[in-house]
């Protein structure tokens, strides 16, 4: 299932690894259309993609979305390239502003109940972010997080770029 045609050598890409929550990836696919960026989702999902309540939060934007549905991250980092990849977690060794994000980068979270994987965090080294917060903070909701890092990304790649007019990639 896919949306319009994307360039993804130019497009940024957020891929969400198993969410769980449908209303948390409709917010997140409005926020995709929003940027132009393209949504991966990697199976297994917590819902449906017709769930009304992935429609509900995504709103009348779903159908402008570039949606990819995989079965595995791989797919996700054999399309992409593994270092294009930016991991995103509470564990995170280095500041998402610190991260140099380019076109075409993904930008990748786990699942809402318990994010990614030691294992994949430790494999990505400097290549693993974290939001800055409060100890008593957990964690940010998925969608607050995803749009965190999907700005600033947006930020870091329109900055200085005239031709980009609105400073989004197109």
């Amino acid at each position: 299932m896919s949306g319009p045609a994307s360039n993804s050598s130019d497009r940024l890409n957020l891929v969400l690894a198993e969410p769980e929550i449908a209303a948390n990836t409709g917010a997140i696919g409005r926020t995709c259309v929003a940027v132009g960026a393209t949504l991966w989702l990697v199976r297994p999902l917590g819902f449906h993609l017709d769930d009304r309540y992935v429609r509900r939060a995504g709103l009348d934007y779903w159908e402008h979305l570039d949606l990819r549905v995989v079965d595995a991250l791989d797919e996700v980092a054999e399309a992409l390239g593994r270092d294009r990849l930016w991991w995103f977690s509470t564990k995170g060794p280095q500041n998402y502003t610190e991260a140099a994000f380019r076109p075409g980068d993904g930008l990748v979270f786990g699942p809402e109940s318990r994010g990614l994987p030691p294992r994949i965090l430790a494999e990505a080294g400097n290549r693993a972010l974290r939001i800055p917060m409060r100890p008593e903070a957990r964690s940010l909701n998925l969608a607050n997080a995803a749009a965190v890092g999907l700005y600033e990304a947006v930020r870091q790649i329109g900055a200085g770029n005239s031709a980009a007019g609105d400073g989004l990639p197109s």
